[in-house]
């Protein structure tokens, strides 16, 4: 019954900026860890941010100081703010959740959204 739904995608030009959300439904365990993960055309995919409500968190180095993760509990949303975006951030974007926060980090993750495709272009 759990259900991950990813949105704000969209196609921009180099150095903009998009917020990307997920809002999450059915989730009945007390611990929840977050996060987002990106697989560009053709490629493996790969995680990008990850967060938790005890405050852990992890960027891969491509975003770091471009990208932030966030949470709004009273909405049950998790946030992806991507700035400055690159050729190379062009990808679909899912959101990932799991009740351990090591599965985030091993890409080992319970549950997905469906995606949300980020073009940027150069």
């Amino acid at each position: 019954q759990v259900r991950l739904v990813e949105s704000g995608g969209d196609s921009v030009k180099a150095g903009g900026s998009l917020t990307l959300s997920c809002v999450v439904s059915g989730w009945t365990a007390r611990e929840r860890s977050m996060g987002w993960f990106r697989q560009p055309p053709g490629k493996q995919r790969e995680r990008v941010a990850v967060y938790t409500q005890y405050g852990n968190a992890d960027y891969i180095d491509s975003v770091k100081g471009r990208f932030t993760i966030s949470q709004d509990s009273a909405k049950n949303t998790v946030y992806l703010q991507m700035n400055s975006l690159k050729p190379e951030d062009t990808a679909i974007y899912y959101c990932a959740a799991d009740r351990l926060f090591s599965r985030l980090m091993t890409g080992k993750v319970t549950y997905w959204g469906q995606g949300t495709q980020v073009t940027v272009s150069s």
